[in-house]
């Protein structure tokens, strides 16, 4: 009877420990199983980090060293050739190079100095990756500060991803009144369905952006004397001692489409829709309205009268909000392409807080309106053939119009041309229309006729060179101009020039080889034809990079160092002013025909690339003659250091 009581206690015990056993079994095959999974993560081929664009171009995550990434390492995290930085990072950027402006139909914001480093639609990626993926950017600034960028993004699924980024930057300047705080914010998010039947992008923004404006030197002379006390930048005079602008925006925006037909077959039919919706938010503040050249000689108003004597002090706000809507069809053949037809909605509102009279003349708060437009876009890729025609035409009271094709043909591995034609009338920017502020100058109301633009760009990739042609006709072009020249101040207003400006540049690009040196060379040259001095640009502008390339400490570290030259030619650069944000067209003072040399060395350790930078180190013994705008200098020889890391986790 004893062994029988063991029996039955002993059989439960040997069945849980059996049941134990196998799920302590089940658990470990699990384990190994994701194990098994991580590994075969972290050996992903680094084409499984993809990085798409909203044109669904996809490029891959690239932690190579190359001539381009010294180019990109900058604040705008692009090549800025053809841009000219003003002298502390953040500020604006005066444009060297015209074929840099891209054109839309559709009215803007304005403000359009301010926006170098406003993200748009375009600039912002979308991911998938095989493993979460970060990438940290740091950079030391030129005083007091620090610019960092951060970004993580992973997959939850193979189907969708979702990235949020921060860029942050802080930076004193060497001058008076000159600190830049900004911060951009993103989010992206992007998703498929198992089928393949439903796609959608999807993104948020929050960016703001703000600047001491110091309205340039009173006395430029003074920094050209090289005299030893103004070595000491803050003992230049400035124009403004407590101005300050803030750009604010955000952005929803959400572009998706569903296949309709259940199975992706040589005929499809999608339908598509694309929202935007924007606030932005621009603020001009001014506590001491008087400025003052040297002492005691006399006080005056930069920007000219205020109503009365009661006005102490400018706080001008403008505000934006707009709702873009685009609703489309597409008929897609595998052999004959894509077929899209598509309605356009466009609302927006650019207001003020109160309706502004000056004198005699009543200025309203507020521009508001809708626009619709109809629209085709054919594309076509096969084989060595890439093409898109897209026409959009106004069905609105107010005509505009925006046709645009793109034909690209690869010959080969090494080398391909394309081709671009646009066709476009603009209706204005909102601030050419409406602008209200305290100073009395500095309020509008215009009726502008739109802006005719055509442009041709022919560029060709080839094994031999990189060269860009580009032809532009403007007519009824819209600018700002101070064409009241009263001394020391700057009474800017918008205008249009009824007759055109014809713009030609060609561009060329080439890269020497030998061993492990290499010579990079970047040329730009423009020509302008026009009956009055309206469009500015400098005639001739380079760069030459020479660099030494090779792997050091038993191919532990690869190493990259050299010298680069930037220079343009002499002409008269466009302005800038602080309370409208954008730059404006003068005739009075030329600058250029100065050289920048930068020395480098930047190294790539595993996934992280480092950058040492002695910047326009020439400064020092070729002359004070180098500057950004009219009364603004360039920046004087300092040394930056920073680095770009990338974690494949």
């Amino acid at each position: 009877m004893r062994r029988l009581y063991f029996l039955l206690l002993f059989i439960p015990c040997l069945l849980l420990s059996q049941e134990k056993g196998k799920e302590d079994k089940r658990k470990s095959l699990v384990k190994t199983a994701e194990q098994k999974a991580k590994e075969q993560a972290r050996k992903a081929p680094i084409t499984s980090y993809k990085i798409i664009s909203i044109e669904r171009d996809t490029t891959f995550v690239d932690t190579t060293l190359a001539i381009k990434k010294e180019y990109d390492y900058n604040y705008l995290r692009r090549d800025i050739f053809g841009l000219m930085p003003f002298p502390n990072e953040g500020q604006t950027y005066n444009t060297l190079n015209f074929g840099l402006n891209k054109f839309n139909a559709y009215p803007e914001f304005g403000f359009k100095a301010k926006h170098f480093n406003y993200l748009e639609v375009d600039d912002i990626k979308y991911y998938s990756v095989a493993t979460p993926l970060t990438e940290l950017y740091f950079k030391t600034v030129m005083e007091q500060g620090q610019n960092v960028d951060a970004l993580i993004t992973l997959n939850t699924s193979e189907r969708f991803n979702f990235s949020i980024a921060f860029k942050g930057l802080r930076s004193l300047g060497k001058y008076i009144n000159q600190l830049t705080s900004a911060g951009n914010f993103r989010f992206t998010s992007s998703y498929f369905t198992k089928n393949n039947k439903y796609h959608a992008n999807f993104h948020f923004t929050g960016q703001d952006l703000l600047n001491g404006e110091n309205g340039g030197l009173t006395i430029p002379l003074d920094f050209e004397s090289e005299d030893d006390a103004f070595k000491n930048r803050p003992r230049l005079q400035v124009f403004l001692s407590d101005a300050k602008s803030f750009l604010k925006g955000k952005r929803l925006f959400l572009d998706h489409s569903f296949r309709i037909n259940s199975k992706d077959a040589n005929n499809n039919l999608f339908i598509t829709h694309q929202l935007n919706y924007e606030h932005k938010f621009f603020e001009y503040n001014q506590v001491s309205l008087n400025s003052e050249i040297g002492t005691g000689t006399g006080v005056f108003k930069r920007f000219g009268d205020v109503p009365s004597a009661a006005y102490t002090k400018v706080n001008d706000h403008t505000r934006y909000d707009r709702l873009y809507n685009k609703v489309g069809a597409i008929y897609e053949n595998k052999t004959l392409g894509k077929f899209q037809f598509f309605i356009e909605n466009f609302n927006y509102k650019y207001f003020y807080s109160l309706v502004q009279t000056v004198g005699s003349v009543t200025f309203p708060n507020q521009l508001k309106a809708t626009f619709n437009s109809i629209g085709g876009q054919y594309e076509y890729r096969k084989n060595k053939w890439n093409g898109k025609a897209m026409l959009s035409n106004s069905i609105s009271t107010q005509a505009f119009r925006n046709f645009d094709a793109n034909l690209d043909y690869q010959i080969n591995d090494k080398n391909k041309v394309s081709f671009q034609y646009q066709n476009v009338s603009k209706l204005p920017n909102h601030n050419y229309t409406l602008n209200q502020s305290t100073y009395i100058n500095y309020n509008w109301l215009n009726n502008f006729k739109n802006e005719k633009i055509n442009n041709i760009v022919v560029n060709a990739n080839t094994q031999w060179i990189n060269a860009t042609a580009q032809l532009t006709t403007l007519t009824d072009y819209l600018y700002f101009q101070d064409i009241q020249q009263v001394t020391n101040q700057q009474l800017v207003t918008p205008h249009q020039y009824s007759g055109t400006i014809n713009y030609l540049s060609l561009k060329a690009a080439k890269e020497f080889k030998y061993k492990k040196w290499a010579l990079d060379n970047t040329f730009l040259y423009q020509k302008v034809t026009q009956k009055d001095t309206i469009l500015n640009v400098p005639e001739l502008t380079l760069r030459s990079t020479i660099y030494f390339s090779d792997n050091v400490f038993k191919k532990a570290m690869f190493l990259q160092t050299g010298i680069t030259i930037n220079y343009f030619t002499k002409y008269y650069a466009n302005d800038y002013n602080p309370i409208l944000g954008e730059f404006f067209v003068q005739n009075e003072k030329q600058i250029g025909n100065f050289p920048m040399l930068d020395f480098f060395v930047n190294a790539r350790i595993r996934q992280t690339r480092i950058f040492l930078k002695a910047e326009h180190f020439n400064s020092s013994f070729t002359g004070n003659t180098y500057y950004s705008a009219p009364n603004t200098p360039f920046h004087d020889f300092m040394i930056r250091f920073g680095l770009v890391w990338n974690f494949f986790q």
